[in-house]
């Protein structure tokens, strides 16, 4: 996944001419460039999908954002302000959702992911850790945050979630993390409230049963404390890079790179590997209207547990293609967004 932050660098990157250019291209900064329509938007690369109610939305590549109220036959480009790539997305209700990409945006809808509008992006949110931490006792935080503001808004958020219209958070790379409770009116940073000084990247955030976690690289798993208003480090016997979490209570399933995947059936004071017979990363997981736990790989295999995760195996789906991210629409139907583009399958 780091790749897209290179990408993104790239991206909005200062382009540079020769004397004898006959013409010099303005810059202009992906954060405002509304993202370009085209018929075959619904086709590019995708990193996160949602469901607004029944409406199923993806959001992706240079800022794009589709959505299909017919499962999955048409899809319909939405209306976005940025150019920036999108990684995941979120809706609490049918109506009001959340999406975040690189450069630090976070982009509302309020009507169920038709029209987008920009609430926040690495400008602001450099100016929020500025002000947030001027006055920071930690000299080690108060260097990271100079880092940070020093080094410009390219920082990709790369998960968000809401506990409902106006609790949220997201996280992203090098252990950036933001909290609202106003429904993204306003962002105050929790760079202090996780442990995690060696700043590892976050990449999903996410609640099982009743239970907040934030998964890691190197293993390691953080679980939100509501007493210290704290996300507390969790070791795993796992040393790789956990991309995402699922489950739902006495089932926690955490997975990764290279097909791994563990479970805790203690609210993740103990973990015990699941085998899952994938040799590629699981990039995706969700659970089904009956309880069946699905996690999804970027070589597109399927695989489901229907034994509260202590075993998985794989199920045939039409059209099999690799996946960054799933939703599941009912107990056999799942919505996919991969680098080939949105789609819809149907499992036994």
């Amino acid at each position: 996944m780091f790749y897209r932050t290179i990408l993104a660098m790239l991206m909005t990157a200062t382009l540079s001419f020769p004397p004898f250019a006959s013409a010099a291209v303005p810059f202009q900064d992906v954060l405002d460039v509304p993202a370009a329509k085209s018929a075959l938007a619904a086709q590019s690369l995708f990193n996160g999908v949602a469901l607004a109610g029944k409406r199923i939305v993806g959001v992706g590549q240079r800022g794009h954002i589709v959505y299909s109220d017919d499962m999955g036959k048409n899809w319909i480009q939405a209306n976005v302000p940025v150019s920036s790539d999108l990684t995941a997305v979120y809706f609490p209700t049918a109506q009001k959702g959340w999406a975040v990409g690189h450069d630090g945006v976070v982009l509302f809808s309020g009507d169920s992911g038709v029209t987008w509008s920009k609430q926040f992006d690495g400008r602001a949110a450099a100016k929020s850790m500025e002000s947030s931490y001027k006055d920071a006792s930690s000299a080690s935080l108060i260097d990271d945050v100079k880092r940070f503001v020093e080094q410009g808004p390219d920082k990709p958020f790369l998960d968000v979630w809401f506990e409902n219209e106006t609790t949220g958070y997201i996280v992203g790379a090098f252990s950036i993390i933001f909290r609202t409770t106003d429904g993204g009116k306003s962002w105050a940073p929790w760079y202090d409230k996780i442990d995690n000084p060696k700043r590892l990247h976050l990449y999903a955030v996410r609640p099982v049963g009743n239970e907040l976690f934030i998964t890691a690289e190197q293993g390691i798993v953080f679980k939100f404390d509501p007493k210290s208003e704290r996300f507390k480090e969790i070791k795993t016997p796992y040393a790789g890079t956990f991309f995402g979490v699922t489950g739902k209570a006495g089932a926690v399933v955490a997975f990764g790179m290279r097909g791994n995947a563990f479970i805790s059936r203690d609210g993740g004071a103990r973990w015990q590997k699941v085998e899952t017979g994938v040799p590629m990363g699981l990039t995706g997981g969700a659970v089904t209207e009956d309880g069946q736990i699905v996690l999804v790989s970027q070589g597109g295999l399927v695989l489901v547990s229907n034994d509260n995760g202590a075993s998985f195996s794989k199920v045939k789906i039409e059209h099999p293609a690799p996946a960054s991210a799933v939703t599941a629409l009912d107990k056999n139907t799942l919505a996919l967004a991969g680098p080939r583009g949105m789609s819809v399958h149907s499992f036994k």
